[in-house]
């Protein structure tokens, strides 16, 4: 019985450190420079806006930062910028988008995507409270996105989608 204990506990010890050691190379694998581009929408009920972008995103075993700036109808220019922890599937930080202002990020990382609670600085569409997702597609892509509710109808709606690319 003995064995069987220590065998459980190597087990967990070792399956522990591998899903941690995945978390960090998914950290590494999204380090680096992105470009491409997206939509963006301009307010509820109102139309989406084509956006392109550069991204540069820093990281470590254990965080990661994102730094970009957006660019619609070759005048308007919003930069953005989110500073993330983990601890194994478990992150949470910081995001300044539009406003200026720190909203807060909670999530967990699930496959090649790490799904976020956003609980933003400002009302936004009627309340503070969205979802974002980052998502690794491919070797060489990058998906972000920002899902907010429609405080009217109750669905969901895409507020933002950037798909980037590596280089």
């Amino acid at each position: 019985m003995k064995a069987f204990a220590k065998a459980i506990f190597i087990f967990a010890v070792c399956a522990g450190s591998q899903a941690m050691a995945s978390d960090a190379e998914f950290l590494q694998s999204i380090e680096g420079r992105w470009s491409g581009g997206g939509i963006a929408l301009t307010k509820l009920g109102g139309s989406n806006v084509k956006v392109s972008c550069s991204m540069r995103s820093d990281a470590n075993v254990s965080n990661f930062s994102m730094d970009g700036t957006c660019r619609a109808l070759a005048v308007v220019s919003r930069s953005f910028n989110a500073k993330v922890r983990s601890s194994g599937t478990l992150y949470s930080g910081t995001y300044v988008g539009v406003s200026g202002k720190p909203s807060k990020l909670a999530g967990v990382r699930k496959g090649n995507t790490i799904r976020f609670d956003v609980t933003w600085a400002n009302t936004v569409y009627g309340d503070r409270k969205a979802t974002m997702t980052i998502q690794k597609v491919g070797e060489k892509g990058l998906r972000i996105r920002t899902i907010d509710r429609d405080p009217a109808t109750g669905k969901t709606i895409v507020t933002t989608q950037l798909d980037l690319q590596r280089g």
